[in-house]
């Protein structure tokens, strides 16, 4: 019984596919993609996921989709935190987040997240977002993707007794910082993506010497190695001039190896930001790649579709 079962669906699989080809044949090259153009005629998957490696891509869930995102930092590789005392950054977790994010249309998304919070100044924090396309890639006209987004993220850890730390929260709103980002992409055939990420972010409360506003512009390559794998680079270049901060503020630079599967994404990355989010990663990482303070990291991302 199961080898007619299997030899009649066979055949039909064969019938459905000659059928196939054989209407495809009547149709002209320039009708079939006349509909193609009908049918879709953006351009899909700019990057994989709505996360490059520390920042957002400008991809968007579509409607009706539930995320679930786990992201994790170890610590130092190197450097006098890191080395094999230290099992190479494995004994130590910089950072851990999860969140929940969810397509309220196809252009429009929205996100709940709790990360532990590296320590310098935070812990405790709490992030939301609202991520907007504006601008969506076609095959003729428009040539690039837009989304607009803005995070803001709040402590709640105890406040300190010490009044010149930052995490001493004079007034509650003090716990409080935002960002905003214009994320613009465009993708080169099936292999190649690039996207620039102009960023402002806003702290309430900072320590003397810094600035509560300063700008960063964020550039990105993800190149594709198959179609499911990619490499990808994520580097942020803070542009407030360096004589207004106190020293000891580094760019945050971020190299990963992405896996896309039916439903999951996951990201291994080498980083030297300790933690996630605009709003920590751009003014509050300290660690300098070249004296070996960088670390491994990973997320993975499950979508849940309704039906």
């Amino acid at each position: 019984m199961k080898k007619t079962l299997l030899l009649t669906f066979s055949t039909l699989s064969l019938f459905i596919a000659f059928g196939q080809e054989d209407s495809l044949s009547e149709t002209s090259s320039d009708e079939v993609e006349l509909v193609e153009e009908e049918v879709d005629p953006f351009i899909r998957n700019t990057y994989n996921a709505t996360r490059i490696i520390n920042g957002h891509s400008v991809e968007t869930l579509h409607k009706g989709v539930l995320e679930f995102r786990i992201e994790h930092r170890f610590g130092d590789l190197a450097g006098d935190n890191g080395g094999v005392q230290n099992f190479f950054g494995f004994d130590n977790a910089s950072d851990i987040r999860f969140a929940f994010e969810y397509g309220i249309t196809d252009r429009l998304m929205v996100g709940l997240g709790r990360s532990k919070g590296t320590g310098a100044p935070y812990r405790s924090l709490v992030d939301g977002f609202v991520k907007y396309r504006l601008l969506r890639q076609q095959k003729t006209g428009m040539p690039i993707s837009m989304t607009l987004i803005g995070v803001s993220t709040a402590s709640y850890m105890k406040a300190s007794s010490d009044i010149s730390l930052v995490s001493h929260f004079p007034n509650w709103q003090h716990r409080f910082a935002y960002s905003t980002q214009v994320n613009i992409a465009r993708k080169f055939g099936n292999w190649l993506s690039l996207s620039v990420m102009p960023t402002f972010v806003y702290r309430n409360y900072v320590g003397a010497g810094d600035v509560n506003g300063l700008f960063a512009i964020g550039g990105s390559a993800k190149v594709r190695i198959s179609p499911t794998k990619a490499i990808i680079i994520e580097y942020y270049q803070t542009l407030t001039p360096e004589d207004t901060r106190t020293t000891g503020f580094k760019n945050s630079l971020g190299i990963a190896y992405e896996w896309d599967t039916f439903g999951h994404n996951f990201t291994v990355n080498l980083t030297n930001s300790k933690g996630f989010i605009e709003t920590q990663f751009i003014p509050y990482t300290y660690e300098d790649w070249l004296k070996g303070q960088f670390r491994l990291g990973f997320s993975i991302s499950r979508k849940f579709e309704k039906g």
